[in-house]
């Protein structure tokens, strides 16, 4: 795993080669490592790669020495996933087109990173009405007392209202930035950015020290979008970045919910262009919308009942096998497996992760654990 996480760091670094070229890299070749050591024929294989790109991949890959920019990267950019990193958000793994690198700053809680805590994004205005703020506290209110964590992109207005009303009901935020996430933008949230590294989590598909650019805000919408089960827009004109969030969010699969306004109020155009185009209306009773997202399909959870005996196991690779042959029938503590296996206990963790996603081990309380 830490091998395959160093080549998406170095593919990452070679101009050209985005997120939806990777995930086609990944998927042609089985592992980067293995398309890493590729040749430009077998480059050529893979869709998109047309010789302009084959060219630079050939030159740039020359001069970088995957495990190396890893070790660098690590002293840079202290807290990130890649794909190969079990802790990766499930849902936003699920999408076209995942950041290769997910920077994060703040508390994590694994069980939202895993799809077993529902998440929810909130966007919309950076000059909201006095209508849009109440209805922004209200349901962020009402998502996060009820379990919910609330994901904006820590802009002015409804992004701004999202994350506060969030935590000052006691619940979890995360905050999707255009910067690195130790770069605070805008400037004036500098309390609330304080606050949700206590009460949730900074990501950012870009690494430390990088300042705000333009281009980057459209762009982090996906991942909005792409961390979220449900996307809820509370008031967006029609030319608004919350309406390329909702773009995404259709693109993905993800349910749309729209609060309406009044048809000659500018900042209500866009939500009520998406209810024409089918999107949930948020109505007054927010029991009705808690009724609704709750009911969403949990796509991504496991089922974590016990595996009949005669059915077959999958093959495992090594290191998940090495793992699953020191538990024992009864319960084993954490620090035991480590010592069986002679492993890391990155790589031991690692394992027991992917070995719950399949439904193979369950964790106990005491970092005890046992075959499922």
């Amino acid at each position: 795993m830490l091998e395959e996480r160093a080549y998406w760091l170095a593919w990452a670094q070679i101009s050209g080669i985005g997120p939806v070229l990777l995930r086609r890299l990944q998927q042609h070749f089985g592992t980067l490592a293995t398309a890493w050591n590729a040749n430009k024929f077998q480059l050529g294989e893979v869709e998109g790669f047309g010789l302009q790109t084959l060219a630079k991949v050939v030159e740039q890959r020359s001069r970088l020495n995957p495990q190396k920019l890893l070790i660098q990267h690590q002293q840079e950019n202290t807290h990130f996933w890649t794909p190969a990193d079990a802790e990766y958000p499930r849902l936003l793994l699920e999408t076209p087109s995942p950041p290769p690198i997910l920077y994060y700053r703040g508390e994590v809680e694994l069980s939202e990173n895993l799809g077993q805590k529902p998440l929810v994004g909130i966007v919309g205005t950076r000059q909201p009405s006095d209508y849009g703020i109440r209805w922004t506290r209200q349901i962020s209110t009402a998502l996060a007392k009820n379990g919910f964590t609330v994901v904006s992109g820590m802009a002015e207005g409804i992004d701004t209202e999202s994350h506060s009303a969030a935590m000052k009901a006691g619940g979890r935020t995360i905050a999707v930035v255009g910067t690195g996430v130790d770069v605070i933008y805008p400037h004036k949230n500098r309390d609330l950015y304080k606050q949700i590294l206590n009460a949730g989590l900074v990501v950012s598909e870009y690494p430390a020290k990088t300042p705000p650019d333009r281009t980057h805000f459209p762009r982090r919408n996906r991942i909005i979008a792409g961390l979220s089960r449900a996307i809820l827009v509370i008031e967006a004109p029609l030319k608004s970045g919350a309406l390329i969030t909702a773009t995404y969010a259709n693109d993905f699969g993800r349910d749309v919910y729209a609060l309406p306004g009044r048809i000659d109020d500018y900042p209500s155009q866009g939500c009520l262009k998406l209810i024409s185009q089918g999107a949930s209306l948020i109505l007054k009773e927010l029991d009705e919308l808690l009724k609704m997202l709750g009911a969403i399909p949990q796509i991504d959870t496991v089922d974590t009942s016990p595996v009949p005996e005669q059915l077959i196991l999958p093959i495992l690779p090594p290191e998940l096998q090495q793992v699953m042959d020191a538990i024992t029938v009864d319960t084993i503590p954490f620090d035991l497996l480590v010592q069986k296996t002679g492993m890391n206990i990155g790589s031991v963790s690692s394992a027991l992760l992917q070995l719950e996603l399949m439904g193979l081990v369950s964790q106990l309380p005491g970092m005890r654990y046992q075959k499922a």
